[in-house]
C-alpha cells in the first residue's frame, strides 16, 4: 500500500514538472515558435541593446536601453554615432510618433527616427515587424548548448535571417547579405532572453554585431508623450 502511494506521488510530481516547460526533445523551430508566442503575449519588456564593430563617421545605432510597452510605445536612451562620436539621445515613442531630446537642446521634439539612424523603437513588440518576427523567419534553425543564466536554464538556437528583414528592424549597409542569428530561450518559460545578430551593420565589407537582451516581461510600464517646444 505504501509503495502504491509513493508511486502515485512520483507520477503526480512528474506530471506537474512537465507542465509549463518545453519538452526535452523540442525541435529548434518549435522552441522559436514558443518564444515568439510568449513574447507576443507579453504586455511589456525591458530592452538592452549593445553593438560591436562600428566603423566610419556616419550615423549609426550603437546601443540603448529602455522599456517597450504594447501596443506601440517606448521610453529610454539610445546611443547613436554622429560625426564619429557616440551621443546619448533620450527617446520616447507613442503610437507611431517618435520624440527625441537631441544634443544641445533642452526639450523634446518630434523627429523622423531615421535621422538618428534608427527605426521606430515603439514597434519592437509588434508581432509583424518587431523582434519576435525574427524568431519564425529564421532559416535552418539548429539547437545549440544549454546553459544557466542567473539560475535559469536557457537553450541556444542558431540560424540565418534575410538581410532585408534585419535592415527594416535595425539597420544594414547591405541588405542583400544574410545575417547570422543566435537566440537564447528560457526552456521553462519560453521567454526570449537574448538575440545575437552578426552581419554588415556598419560596413558592407565587414561584419558587425548587435546583441539584444530582454527581461522584465509583463512589468507595469506606462509611457506618455512628452511636452514639446
Amino acid at each position: 500500500m505504501r509503495l502504491r502511494a509513493t508511486a502515485a506521488v512520483l507520477l503526480t510530481a512528474l506530471a506537474l514538472a512537465g507542465c509549463g516547460g518545453g519538452s526535452s526533445d523540442e525541435s529548434p523551430g518549435d522552441l522559436l515558435s514558443r518564444a515568439k508566442t510568449t513574447l507576443d503575449d507579453a504586455s511589456s519588456a525591458h530592452f538592452v541593446l549593445t553593438s560591436d564593430g562600428a566603423t566610419g563617421s556616419g550615423s549609426a545605432l550603437l546601443g540603448g536601453e529602455g522599456d517597450i510597452a504594447r501596443p506601440a510605445s517606448f521610453r529610454g536612451t539610445l546611443q547613436v554615432q554622429a560625426l564619429g562620436s557616440a551621443v546619448d539621445v533620450q527617446v520616447v515613442s507613442v503610437d507611431g510618433t517618435v520624440y527625441a531630446q537631441l544634443p544641445l537642446t533642452s526639450g523634446f521634439s518630434v523627429v523622423d527616427p531615421a535621422t538618428i539612424g534608427v527605426g521606430d523603437p515603439g514597434a519592437l513588440l509588434d508581432p509583424e515587424s518587431g523582434i519576435s518576427q525574427l524568431l519564425t523567419a529564421t532559416e535552418e534553425p539548429t539547437l545549440g548548448e544549454e546553459s544557466r543564466v542567473d539560475g535559469e536554464v536557457v537553450r541556444q538556437v542558431s540560424g540565418t535571417l534575410p538581410g532585408q528583414l534585419v535592415a527594416d528592424l535595425l539597420t544594414s549597409e547591405d541588405p542583400a547579405q544574410d545575417v547570422d542569428a543566435v537566440y537564447s530561450v528560457a526552456t521553462d518559460s519560453g521567454q526570449l532572453r537574448q538575440v545575437q545578430l552578426t552581419g554588415p551593420f556598419f560596413s558592407a565589407d565587414a561584419e558587425g554585431s548587435y546583441t539584444i537582451v530582454l527581461s522584465d516581461y509583463g512589468a507595469d510600464v506606462s509611457v506618455t508623450a512628452p511636452p514639446t517646444g
